[in-house]
């Protein structure tokens, strides 16, 4: 399966994603680890914000041709990123999933304050994100992270992937 984690910057994604990924042993990307790999920090042009995403759509190629479960974290906040991800579950009949992981803005903005290992952004970082994501139109579940909520984050989840699928 094919899990797309979506959100903002400061909303948990990440946090959740990793622990996602471990609790389904899927193979987890994320979108800055990914950056950092290419020696793409501080860049954010559309065309280097689409390399890094190419980059994933590759890595997942990759997984999901070895027949493993992936989970991507990354903002998605455009629709054109999304779509390098819609095609895996025709191409490998593997089931897709979107999460979005929102959180409330004071939280954010707290967690934003914080030096973070791989992230680079901050609350402006964050607020021209937020002015700028597409809704995502297509079927998914929507989480809201708190600062102690992740048991039930992850329970929701799995519920929704055992659901759907």
């Amino acid at each position: 399966m094919l899990i797309l984690i979506a959100g903002l910057p400061g909303s948990g994604k990440s946090f959740f994603g990793k622990r996602l990924a471990d609790a389904i042993g899927a193979t987890y990307l994320n979108s800055d680890r990914v950056r950092m790999d290419l020696d793409a920090k501080g860049k954010y042009t559309d065309h280097d914000k689409l390399t890094v995403y190419q980059q994933i759509a590759d890595k997942t190629s990759e997984a999901l041709n070895d027949g493993l479960d992936v989970v991507v974290d990354a903002t998605f906040y455009r629709r054109t990123l999304r779509e390098l991800f819609e095609r895996f579950d025709d191409v490998y009949h593997v089931p897709l999933y979107f999460i979005e992981v929102r959180a409330e803005e004071p939280t954010i903005k707290k967690r934003l304050s914080i030096a973070r290992d791989l992230s680079e952004a901050d609350f402006k970082v964050y607020e021209k994100i937020r002015d700028e994501f597409e809704e995502i139109t297509e079927p998914h579940l929507t989480l809201t992270s708190t600062d102690d909520n992740i048991e039930e984050m992850l329970g929701d989840a799995l519920s929704y992937i055992q659901h759907e699928g």
